[in-house]
């Protein structure tokens, strides 16, 4: 198998990661499902509401029982956008950036972007959020942090049984 990202540079082409039970493969998001959900542009405003605050380890369900316990914190305040669903039928998802917030914060934000994210093969973008603009360090913060927990999702899908593909898409916006 070829290496990860290789000829990414010279041929300009996103690429996913997917992920499969035996292997993960190098795919041009081109192949990724088509993703059709209703998603905030830049500059938009958001309400968001602050579910788990920055350096949470316990993910919830939406009934509120636990979901998982993570290998390691989450360094971004993590939540969801008001009147928006996801590919899931959850609330879409949101990364507040800034400081750690209290559970159940509400807050008027900007959208800075949206990361690609497929959990069990279907589409979960991440909606960035923030008070101000996004810097070239928070970008490869998050590029990082997806990338890594989207190999935490698949070892957890797998330890579930669970089938589909879960990987990082890359920037949609």
């Amino acid at each position: 198998m070829a290496p990860m990202l290789a000829g990414a540079a010279s041929t300009g082409d996103l690429i996913a990661l997917v992920a499969t039970r035996a292997a993960c493969y190098v795919l041009p998001v081109r192949d990724a499902p088509p993703c059709d959900l209703d998603l905030p542009a830049r500059g938009e405003r958001c309400e968001v509401l602050v579910e788990y605050p920055r350096w949470s380890m316990v993910k919830r369900r939406s009934d509120g029982s636990v979901d998982f316990i993570a290998p390691l914190p989450c360094p971004y305040n993590y939540g969801s956008i008001a009147g928006r669903r996801s590919g899931d039928g959850d609330l879409l998802d949101a990364v507040v950036l800034g400081p750690r917030l209290p559970h159940g914060t509400r807050r008027s934000l900007v959208a800075v972007g949206v990361i690609g994210f497929l959990d069990l093969g279907v589409h979960d973008p991440k909606v960035i959020c923030s008070e101000g603009p996004l810097s070239p360090r928070q970008r490869v913060g998050l590029e990082l942090f997806f990338r890594s927990y989207a190999t935490f999702k698949r070892a957890l899908a797998a330890a579930r049984r669970q089938p589909g593909a879960t990987c990082y898409l890359g920037w949609l916006r």
